[in-house]
């Protein structure tokens, strides 16, 4: 006797699936903001298209990783809250994070 069950099989390539891009993301990275603040999370969350338009539109120039870390965190989380739907830069980086792990893990 035997019972043939629909959708195992799919499931079981599902976590197959899900097993190998967890593997892919362990360890530390380096993602560059254009893949973490994608235009979808901008327009959503901001009335910029991009990251480069938000900084442009908060009167920032940033043309280096130093120049980013030379914006005074106080006044960042400033417009952050003025400009976005989040109450700071860190509710808005880990947003980010949340929604680029979910689109790699393909969840």
């Amino acid at each position: 006797m035997s019972t043939n069950i629909n959708g195992f099989d799919e499931l079981i390539d599902s976590l197959k699936s899900l097993e190998k891009n967890v593997h892919d993301l362990e360890g530390t990275h380096t993602i560059s903001f254009d893949k973490l603040f994608t235009k979808t999370f901008m327009e959503k969350h901001t009335d910029c298209s991009s990251f480069d338009e938000f900084l442009k539109a908060g009167n920032f120039v940033v043309d280096s990783q130093e120049d980013f870390e030379a914006i005074p965190d106080d006044v960042w989380d400033q417009f952050i809250s003025h400009a976005t739907d989040f109450d700071s830069w860190d509710d808005m980086l880990k947003q980010a994070t949340n929604d680029y792990l979910s689109s790699e893990l393909s969840l």
